[in-house]
Order: structure tokens, then sequence, then C-alpha cells
């Protein structure tokens, strides 16, 4: 097992960033990791954080390495082979929040540190900026998360810069949820990669997408530990999704339901009807409605059966991927919400996922 954590300045992206001199550590920036964790919750605003327990001098200047004043510390985590070769894969790059020393003047140092989501919900704007209708979506959010990331590179699996906005908009002083909002009008959500990269991609749908993984049990396989659970809190089985744009443009409205009778939240079974409504003034067309409503059925459609595991580490595997779970009597496909990458040896993968039965359709 191998791990690398390198404090960086802000503003990097890709996979191999210049460090920050560390006197007396490492002067490429390696921070010593004594134990410590990466968790990835695609259901938060925040994503991903860092809990690091490692050793370098008390910052005792704003400017020395290691304080909370804008640094950030790229996470990496693979295998080192046998001939000395390491194989690293980067978890993200994670802002210091917090430096903790407990036992003054020579014991550990523990970093809390968040995703640079958290800069973007923190860079709240200080006056309205206001957006023309012949904006491009692209454009929109290139700008508006921008503002808070330096250097920002933004990837969208859509065409992004071709879409026009449609009605004016104006940013207040909420800039992530203005952001949220927007990509949400489209079926999208956003999140920062482990290159420090946004991405705008659309919600993974189950019928539609093949497992990246499988994770198997017995003796040849990587499933450690299981547990599972059946609940229908915050399940909903229809989805009303409504624009309501400013100016001459009429309300519009698109729903989506789970009505595939052989769904366990089947709209017309004895789960009952359970509704969730979604307003934007960013949807201007029905399409968009029916969009937004698919996506928000595909995030809660299939919360009423979880799996958490604990599983041999794979650090490839990012939040909302699809993997298929084997174990002795059955195989399911899931998708997952929350992984958490241990940073020391012996630490196993633990993955919170949810089985998808069925997808259901906009009318």
């Amino acid at each position: 097992m191998a791990s690398r954590c390198t404090l960086v300045a802000p503003g990097q992206t890709g996979t191999a960033p210049t460090g920050i001199p560390i006197p007396g550590v490492d002067l490429a920036g390696r921070l010593p990791v004594v134990t410590g964790n990466v968790t990835t919750d695609m259901t938060a605003d925040v994503q991903s954080t860092l809990d690091l327990t490692t050793h370098y001098p008390w910052p005792g200047n704003p400017s020395d390495p290691g304080t909370p004043y804008g640094q950030e510390i790229y996470v990496e985590r693979g295998v080192e082979y046998g001939i000395g070769t390491r194989e690293l894969v980067g978890l993200g790059y994670f802002r210091i929040d917090r430096v903790e020393q407990v036992r003054v003047p020579d014991g550990a140092i523990r970093i809390t540190a968040s995703d640079r989501m958290a800069t973007v919900r923190d860079a709240r704007p200080i006056a309205p900026v206001q957006f023309s209708a012949t904006a491009s979506v692209g454009s929109v959010i290139d700008f508006v998360v921008g503002e808070a990331v330096p250097n920002l590179v933004t990837v969208y699996d859509f065409n992004a810069y071709s879409i026009m906005l449609g009605t004016d908009h104006v940013l207040d002083d909420d800039r992530l949820a203005f952001v949220q909002d927007l990509l949400a009008a489209y079926g999208k959500f956003g999140y920062f990669d482990y290159a420090g990269r946004f991405q705008v991609r659309s919600v993974p749908d189950l019928s539609a997408t093949e497992s990246v993984w499988e994770i198997n049990s017995g003796a040849r396989g990587v499933l450690v530990e299981m547990k599972r659970t059946i609940s229908r809190e915050a399940v909903y089985n229809v989805v009303v999704a409504r624009g309501e744009p400013a100016g001459d443009f009429p309300p519009v409205q698109a729903i989506a339901v789970d009505d595939d009778p052989a769904s366990p939240t089947y709209v017309g079974g004895d789960f009952g009807m359970v509704p969730t409504f979604y307003a934007s003034a960013f949807m201007t067309t029905v399409e968009q409605c029916s969009a937004a409503a698919r996506a928000k059925l595909a995030k809660v459609i299939g919360l009423p059966y979880g799996v958490s595991l604990g599983t041999v580490p794979n650090p490839a595997l990012e939040g909302w991927d699809v993997v298929t779970v084997s174990y002795p009597g059955g195989g399911e496909v899931h998708i997952i919400d929350r992984i958490s990458y241990g940073l020391a040896p012996g630490d196993s993968m633990g993955i919170d996922t949810r089985k998808q039965y069925l997808t259901g359709k906009a009318s």
C-alpha cells in the first residue's frame, strides 16, 4: 500500500502539482502520513473531505507551510511494487480548513480539509451579478465558479457553450446554490475531480450505465464485509419539475414517475404515491423540466435498498460509479453514493451504495 500527500499552493490542476517546500521534512512538499482518510459523499454540497494526521513544524507565521490560508493538499493512494515502483491514483485537491496539535510542541498535527467546492460555497458574492438571456450556460458556470476558484478548468459532458440561458438571471449572495440550481435545470451535477477540474455530468442511470468494477466475495475476492438496510425514508416515486421563468415566458412542467409494475416503488403499487417537487427559474421548456425530473428521480428511486461494504481498496473508484456486488447466493448492480479511502496500511475502503431497481419515465 502507498499513499502520498503533497502540500501545494492553490490554483493548480493535474496529477503532478508543484509542492511547497517544508523545511526539515521534505523539499518537494510531501507530508508524512501517520493516518487519515478521504471521504466522498455525492449527496453533500462539498463532496469530498480529508482528515490527515501528519508531522511537520508548527506554522508560526501565516506564510509558513501548512496553514489554513489558502494552501491545499493533493492526495494520492495506490500500491508500491516489490521493485520499488509506485502506481498512484489521485483523490483530489483539498483546501486546508483546520490545523490542530494536541501535544505541544512536537506532537502530531491533525489537518482537516475540504475539496474546492468549499471555496465555491464560501466565496459568496458581495454584489449582485446579472446574466443576460443570450449568455451561454457554459460561460455562466465558468464565470460563477471561476470567480471563486483560481485557474478553473471545466469539463462538460454536453455542449454547454451552445445553450443559452433563455432569460435574464441574477446571481445574488449564494454562489453554490446558483450553480446547483442551474445544473439541476439541465439534469446535471457538478463536482471537482481527482485532477482539480470542475466536472459537469449527467446523473448516472443504472439501466444505461455499465458496471466499472466487480466487488466479489470468497477466497480470491475483494469483499471484506457487508451490511444492508431497507428503508423508505426520503424515497419518492414521482418528481414534479416546474419551470418558473422570469419575464413573459409561461410556466412549464414535466413529471417523472416510477411506472414499472415490477418496481417495488411502482407508483400504482402498495408503496403508494410519494411525490417530490422541484422548481427553478432556469427551466423555460418542457424538455428541460423533463430532464431535471428524470435526473432527480434517478437520485431517489433506488434508496430503499442500501448496502455498506468494506472492500480491498480501489482508489480508482469515484462517487456515482456503477459497480457489481457479488456474494454467496446472489449478485446485484449498485451505484456508489459514499466512499471512504483509508490512507494508512491495513485500512479497508468503505462504500455506501444503493440498488436502483428500475428507472421511471417522464411525461
